[in-house]
């Protein structure tokens, strides 16, 4: 039997705003299995972040326990100035800070994430997709959301991406619930 209480965390603390001149947003690696011990030492820090998190359902013996666990491992997304950073490295639990050059894309990715983590739709980890087709969710809970589809024939599987991080979790949906935006070609076989 587990005598080990679960870290709960928020998974944002702050907003997912462009911050001020002196700070910004920062992906930080972590040692594995720390990023929620680090979120909560950062919103105690009053440091803003945001830990993206899946719900995660495992059975012991015949109890179903239902815990969240981070989307990205290994990642978490902080606002940081140069004085913040410091006080994180000291911490000993993260390995490396990943300079992002697209401040808006970066939160443009986290904003759909965070969107339909609130939701509360199932959700799984997939590989990352270089070429596909750009979709938004014209119904449903997720309307309004855009994402990636790999191709036509997996139109109920719409990915959102991090670009940054070259990772992406997938959302099931009815494929009648998806319009391809952009240019496409249909081949016919």
């Amino acid at each position: 039997m587990a005598t080990h209480k679960p870290v709960i965390i928020n998974e944002l603390f702050g907003e997912l705003i462009v911050p001020p001149e002196h700070q910004r947003w920062t992906v930080v690696r972590t040692k594995p299995r720390a990023e929620k011990k680090l979120a909560d030492y950062a919103s105690k820090s009053l440091i803003q972040y945001y830990l993206p998190q899946i719900k995660h359902e495992r059975k012991y013996q015949r109890r179903k326990v239902v815990t969240t666990v981070p989307m990205f491992s290994g990642y978490i997304f902080m606002v940081l100035s140069a004085a913040e950073k410091q006080t994180i490295a000291v911490t000993g639990m993260a390995v490396q800070f990943l300079y992002v050059s697209h401040q808006q894309e970066l939160l443009n990715d986290l904003s759909r994430l965070f969107g339909v983590t609130k939701k509360e739709v199932p959700m799984e980890n997939v590989m990352w997709l270089s070429k596909g087709l750009e979709v938004e969710i014209i119904s449903g809970p997720l309307i309004g959301t855009r994402g990636i589809i790999e191709s036509h024939d997996k139109a109920s599987e719409v990915r959102l991406q991090v670009e940054m991080l070259r990772q992406a979790v997938m959302v099931k949906v009815d494929p009648k619930d998806v319009k391809i935006i952009g240019e496409y070609e249909v081949v016919e076989e």
